[in-house]
């Protein structure tokens, strides 16, 4: 992975970030997988043109990246992270499943992210968010500065956390006592937010969400594009919920 070295100011939630991954990055895909569904989908409904580019801001350990290097050999990928150390292992993680020459990142902040600055490039034809815009403080601003980076044609493709309306109460109490613990903080009215901010651009989303509003998935474009379910995992059936009660 080629990283492009960037000195960030040394901002609370970049200390916050460094601090919370500084060990957790080395099992973080190992612990996550069972609580962030979704990501596969995901990628598996990004229909990346030939040479098309995509971006994922909050990209973390990378492993997104590299899942999608994998299947769309044609396509290149940047990644932008606020802590430096989940990208020490972004780097080495691409570097080990050989797509490092067509994975980039670079230490950046979702809000102020500038890709003409740190890639000297504009225009992605897809731009990821996958569970960070719950960790990114101003997360209305670092949406609509996503927009920016997209080229004319371009897609936003979300996943994260919903607001669990259909889960029991203990449940749902228990579930955002525990993401409290990692600084996650569930989006209250993410989807209605996101069409209100993108209508504003003249596009329009499509959405769908996952066990008992666990998870939401949105994808950003001009025209509606359905999102299939490509993962078994992403059950949308509710019964699912007492697995995943921390």
């Amino acid at each position: 992975m080629k990283q492009h070295s960037q000195v960030l100011p040394a901002t609370r939630h970049a200390r916050t970030m460094d601090d919370v991954y500084r060990y957790q990055r080395f099992i973080y895909d190992l612990t996550r997988k069972y609580y962030l569904f979704g990501r596969d989908t995901l990628l598996g409904s990004l229909e990346i043109p030939d040479g098309g580019r995509v971006l994922e801001i909050g990209c973390g350990t990378g492993r997104n990246l590299v899942v999608a290097a994998r299947a769309n050999p044609q396509a290149l990928f940047y990644g932008v992270d606020i802590s430096a150390q989940m990208l020490k292992t972004a780097s080495a993680k691409a570097a080990k499943a050989g797509v490092g020459e067509r994975v980039i990142t670079v230490a950046g902040d979702a809000e102020t992210f500038d890709a003409r600055r740190s890639f000297q490039l504009t225009g992605f034809q897809r731009v990821v968010f996958s569970y960070s815009l719950s960790m990114v403080p101003d997360w209305q601003r670092a949406f609509s500065n996503a927009l920016d980076q997209l080229s004319a044609d371009g897609r936003v493709h979300i996943v994260d956390f919903g607001e669990m309306e259909h889960w029991p109460g203990f449940a749902r109490r228990g579930m955002l006592k525990w993401l409290a613990r990692f600084h996650v903080q569930p989006r209250k009215g993410l989807p209605g937010i996101v069409q209100a901010l993108a209508a504003e651009r003249g596009l329009v989303t499509s959405t769908r969400k996952l066990a008992g509003g666990y998870a939401v998935l949105i994808v950003v474009s001009r025209d509606p594009v359905p999102i299939r379910r490509s993962d078994p995992a992403d059950d949308d059936d509710a019964s699912i919920i007492h697995k995943m009660i921390p």
